[in-house]
């Protein structure tokens, strides 16, 4: 299973299109405190909130927390700052991949990511011209990629089109 980990979010848009990408694919979100907004927050709410009851979703007062209650799974920070890139990794070897995205203002904390190399991912990107990706979107990019070499399990639900009706 693929779980979305969020370090500290401060934009309650992003965290809601991130729940509704979770609601999309059954994927855990994971939240490490502290957030910066409520949950309950109308803009949140506005972002997706109204997926937030079909999310599984548990929260964390700290990454140290976090870390304790993953031990062993395969954890992935998605960094700009990492060599290999995301679509390089397997994500289909039967295992729980966590991929935790730092908050939007300062990433995720330097000395972690040190301590982690081997396990940073990173997108290709042309940074003379853009500092970083929007969260939202960058959460959609990984999670949809482990889906794709994991043949899209779980989500295999096909419409096809039969004498101009859809089935």
């Amino acid at each position: 299973m693929n779980h979305i980990v969020l370090f500290e979010p401060q934009i309650p848009a992003n965290t809601g299109n991130i729940a509704r990408t979770c609601a999309a694919t059954n994927t855990p979100l994971h939240l490490i405190e502290p957030l910066g907004f409520s949950t309950d927050d109308k803009h949140l709410k506005r972002a997706g909130l109204d997926y937030w009851h079909d999310v599984n979703i548990k929260y964390y007062p700290d990454l140290a927390t976090f870390l304790q209650t993953i031990e062993g799974e395969a954890l992935h920070l998605i960094t700009k700052f990492a060599r290999q890139t995301y679509s390089e990794a397997d994500f289909n070897d039967g295992r729980d991949h966590y991929f935790i995205f730092g908050k939007e203002t300062t990433g995720l904390p330097e000395d972690f990511m040190r301590e982690r190399e081997e396990d940073c991912l990173r997108i290709p990107m042309n940074d003379e011209h853009v500092r970083s990706l929007n969260l939202s979107n960058t959460a959609a990019l990984v999670i949809y990629e482990a889906l794709r070499q994991q043949s899209f399990k779980g989500l295999e639900k096909l419409h096809i089109y039969e004498n101009d009706k859809l089935s």
